[in-house]
């Protein structure tokens, strides 16, 4: 496998781009940015310096994921979806001067093992997307999300639980089972934490 990078985007010399991953047309990748393998970098998307990326990320067209933030192997980042990464955003200091990189200090978003991100949601960070959580489009996400969450509004809550394929997870007989409607893995809920059941079918 190769890696693909269209003529229109814009890659840092300094980027790492692993094997089999796509960048498109006028996306950005910044000096310092690591992509994992097969990863797919949509049209328009920028990855900010330093950003870290696992394997089989997918950013979606025009999302923009702003430094420190970190993906684990397989997170979804629909498209228009933006990582802020300051607390007080401002342009300028109190005396009038624009502010500088030297005048803030970058928090990031993280987002763990094969979670997702929905359309034009907006995650502010410092927060941490659990893995396998979904993130419903045009969320806004403003504190942690459980792992296997499903949250959406704003601010974004949970209203279910989804399993590793993404389908809200029905109930599994008795109180605090769970079971995914496709595969038919396991899970248990306790103390409103959900882990895979032990001995899944999963």
């Amino acid at each position: 496998m190769t890696v693909r990078i269209e003529d229109s985007a814009d890659v840092a010399d300094d980027a790492e781009i692993g094997d089999g991953s796509l960048v498109w047309h006028l996306a950005q990748v910044r000096e310092g940015a690591v992509l994992g393998a097969g990863c797919v970098v949509g049209r328009g998307a920028y990855v900010g310096p330093g950003v870290t990326m696992g394997d089989h990320c997918k950013l979606q067209n025009y999302a923009l994921v702003y430094e420190p933030a970190v993906l684990e192997a397989g997170v979804f980042v629909g498209p228009a979806v933006v990582f802020t990464n300051d607390h007080y955003p401002r342009a300028i200091n109190p005396d009038g001067t624009l502010k500088t990189g030297a005048d803030w200090e970058a928090v990031g978003v993280t987002c763990r093992t094969g979670a997702s991100i929905g359309a034009r949601s907006v995650c502010v960070a410092p927060v941490t997307i659990g893995a396998w959580a979904l993130v419903a489009a045009g969320s806004v996400v403003v504190s942690d999300v459980p792992d296997f969450a499903l949250v959406a509004g704003v601010p974004a809550k949970r209203v279910r639980w989804v399993g590793k394929a993404g389908l809200p997870l029905e109930l599994g007989g008795q109180t605090g089972s769970w079971v995914c409607p496709q595969t038919g893995e396991r899970y248990t809920e306790a103390d409103g934490v959900l882990t895979v059941a032990a001995h899944s079918p999963g």
